[in-house]
């Protein structure tokens, strides 16, 4: 082949470095040593990641098996080509998105609708994973339809229950696990899913806290169980957990607040005030209060850094604040949050 015909078949630049960047993620290493396998391969990002593993022979750390797994046509050839090609489409190879919302699939009338909506909304803003409340047996399905992009994972499967999201060739699925709160009287439970998102280890909680001020007992003991949890979790892993935490301050202070090596993610990127509010009456008007309007921050996220890092958490937004045209109503009482994180070169 002659230099005229290779410069014809070499990508642009800004394409070489996008390529240089997913072979790095996925294999832990920097753009540098990409470049070398790249060039020699010509710019095959799936032919690269193989020789580097066929040649390093990384096999022994669980990350590198994961990914390997996911590139060996004798596990899923269709799984693991539509992996690396999405990998290699990945428009911020450095960015990782999580939402957690409380869907309020209770409320029937609308629910259909609202969910639709929802989904929508979730295509559009693209999250590797999201973390979902009040989930119920009419609307799981239509998350299923029309969220094809993600695998759904339930928390239950009756009357209302969490679930999780994790976006098709971004996220390595490894495994899940239910753990019941002893005495939840709104069948409540944590939900907790293991995965690489874009390489990255990751351990993904959710829970719907017990509801209403009567029961902040029961909550501040759930709120202590989720936390023991998450701080048993290898410190390998990214760990972030959140939801609908129904949770007032002086419950958090009374258990100690957050404990050591934890963040509030909302906290962390700067506290803006205009996303203090997850559940606010004098915005949303789903609910209808004569007199007292409430506003409160009942969804959180929390997370608790793997060692060595590999995110930072760099912003925190409300979404779902515009009426669903169809039924004249918000697509939750509660607002989504959507957090962004910087993975972290090493």
């Amino acid at each position: 082949m002659s230099e005229d015909n290779e410069d014809e078949n070499l990508p642009s630049a800004a394409e070489c470095e996008k390529r240089c960047q997913c072979f790095a993620d996925i294999t832990g290493t920097d753009t540098a040593l990409a470049m070398f396998y790249l060039q020699d391969r010509n710019w095959n990002v799936e032919i690269a990641v193989n020789a580097f593993f066929e040649e390093s022979n990384q096999d022994a750390t669980a990350q590198n098996q994961g990914t390997k797994r996911g590139l060996s046509e004798s596990a899923n050839p269709e799984a693991s080509s539509k992996q690396i090609k999405l990998a290699d489409d990945d428009p911020e190879p450095h960015r990782i998105r999580l939402l957690s919302w409380n869907i309020d699939g209770l409320d029937m009338p609308s629910a259909e609708k609202r969910t639709k909506e929802i989904c929508n909304i979730i295509k559009k803003e693209n999250p590797q994973a999201v973390l979902l409340q009040e989930v119920t047996p009419v609307t799981l399905p239509i998350l299923q339809q029309n969220c094809t992009g993600y695998r759904v994972i339930s928390g239950g499967s009756s009357e209302y229950f969490t679930a999780i999201m994790l976006k098709d060739g971004q996220v390595m699925f490894k495994g899940k696990e239910i753990q019941p709160f002893e005495n939840t009287v709104m069948m409540r439970n944590l939900l907790s899913v293991q995965c690489q998102i874009k390489g990255k280890p990751f351990t993904v909680m959710t829970s719907h806290l017990e509801s209403t001020k009567d029961f902040g007992d029961e909550r501040k003991r759930q709120l202590k169980q989720c936390f023991e949890a998450v701080k048993a979790e290898p410190a390998s892993q990214n760990v972030i957990f959140g939801g609908d935490l129904n949770l007032r301050d002086k419950e958090l202070s009374a258990i100690g607040g957050i404990p050591g090596g934890m963040c509030d993610v909302w906290e962390a990127t700067g506290s803006r005030k205009e996303c203090l509010y997850t559940w606010d009456m004098m915005r949303n008007t789903n609910l209808v209060f004569d007199k007292f309007k409430p506003r409160c921050r009942f969804d959180r996220l929390y997370l608790r850094h793997s060692n060595p890092g590999t995110i930072k958490p760099v912003y925190f937004e409300l979404i779902g604040l515009e009426k669903v045209k169809s039924c004249g109503r918000f697509p939750s009482d509660h607002w989504g949050l959507l957090t962004h994180y910087d993975i972290i070169k090493i």
